[in-house]
Order: C-alpha cells, then structure tokens, then sequence
C-alpha cells in the first residue's frame, strides 16, 4: 500500500511540473536531492558504525544483559501472554535496548524478529495479538536516551551544540511511551469489556 502512495505521489508531482513548465525545477531537485542525500548518508554511517561498536562493546561486557535484566519486569508486566524464557522475550528486550540508545536500525530487526516469534505464540493467525500491538505501540513510541540518528544528522549540518536536545528527547519520548502504553491498555480492557458483555 504504502508504495502505491509514494508512486501516486511521484506521478502527480511530476504531472503537475510538466504541466506548468516546472521539469527544470523538478530536475535540479532530484540532482541537489541525491547528492543531499548521499552527504547525509555518509555522516550517518560513521555515527552509527560508532555507536553500533559502543553497543557491541557493551555487549560483551555484559552491560546489555543488564540492562535487559533491568527491563525484564517491566516487559513481563508489558507483555503477560509471553512467557518469560519465551524467545520473544528476548527478542523484545533487545529491541527495547537498541531504541533505548537511538539505534532505531538496529532495533528493527529484533523488532521483527520478536513479532515472528509472537506469532507463533499466536497460533500462526494473521490478526495481531495483544502482544503484538503493544510490542507495535512500545516500539514506535519508545523511551531515547541517546537519540543517535538525530545526533548525527545535526553532526553532519555543522549543529554547534548536536548533543543538546538529550534532555529534551528523552522527556519527549518518555511522555510518548506513556501515552502509547494508555492508549495500548485503553483499547485492550475496552475490548475485554465488551466481549464480556
């Protein structure tokens, strides 16, 4: 779906330049675009290699293994259905972890990886499980300590001070989580309440 919309997108944009004589403009934008994007593309490999090494560091060194430990009654909290020595499990403390530090590339493959094993949990049904929806929900809206992608773009645009919004992203996001978790829990006891009636 979601690329049908980016190419309907693309073909009205492109209809519409040719309609009112705007192709040169159209063409520069592609061009400067491309190179914009290939420059932003390199500050952000760096950074995240770098921070990639600093997670795998403290991987190690059993950092995130604490961490994990640290998460896993919030997460068992979070998600009852799953059992605690579970895969998932694993898979969404890890992927709590990797959010946690900004590294949202890193995260989603533990994110897909724990939504395949709650499916299984699932019974192999194609309809979200409560689970599901909140590992959803936790995950779009998760808690940044470190907003590395962000950091780096600011980095690669010559921010004098790119490491300044720490404090503001991580009230941002904590405020976020919270409400995901609301709205997630909201919706949940909402349908239970009507499927007792």
């Amino acid at each position: 779906m979601i690329n049908k919309i980016w190419v309907s997108m693309l073909v009205i944009g492109i209809g519409f330049a040719a309609i009112n004589g705007k192709m040169g403009d159209v063409n520069e934008a592609i061009f400067s675009g491309a190179k914009d994007a290939v420059t932003i593309c390199f500050g952000l490999i760096s950074i995240l290699v770098f921070w990639l090494g600093l997670m795998r560091i403290a991987q190690v060194a059993g950092l995130l293994n604490s961490l994990a430990r640290i998460l896993r009654p919030v997460a068992t909290r979070l998600f009852p259905e799953v059992p605690p020595n579970h895969p998932a499990m694993g898979y969404i403390l890890s992927n709590m972890t990797a959010n946690m530090f900004g590294l949202g590339n890193a995260a989603t493959p533990m994110g897909i990886k724990a939504m395949e094993q709650l499916k299984e949990l699932n019974g192999g049904s194609d309809q979200a499980s409560r689970s599901m929806i909140t590992l959803l929900a936790v995950n779009t809206a998760s808690i940044t300590l470190i907003p590395t992608t962000v950091i780096s773009i600011r980095m690669s645009y010559d921010s004098v001070s790119p490491t300044e919004i720490v404090g503001t992203t991580l009230v941002a996001t904590t405020c976020s989580t919270i409400g995901a978790i609301l709205i997630d829990r909201y919706f949940y006891y909402r349908r239970v309440r009507k499927g007792r009636v």
